[in-house]
């Protein structure tokens, strides 16, 4: 088994829906655009209010990918 060496990067997923939506899109946009997605970690959660009501979620994610041997 040879070592691996990973990359991490900070994304940002928003939905008007849910944060769960939010992590769930950003996570599956990150797997169409990079290789080897194996991890995230949540940093930090926000939003935007309308009217008293939540209108928006973001969640700003660490995604960590393995990158290609060279």
């Amino acid at each position: 088994m040879s070592d691996n060496v990973y990359r991490v990067t900070e994304i940002v997923g928003s939905s008007t829906t849910s944060i769960d939506d939010a992590i769930k899109g950003a996570i599956a946009r990150a797997g169409a655009t990079l290789e080897h997605v194996e991890r995230f970690e949540a940093v930090e959660t926000r939003g935007h209010v309308e009217n008293g009501q939540v209108a928006h979620f973001q969640v700003t994610l660490k995604v960590g990918f393995r990158l290609n041997e060279a």
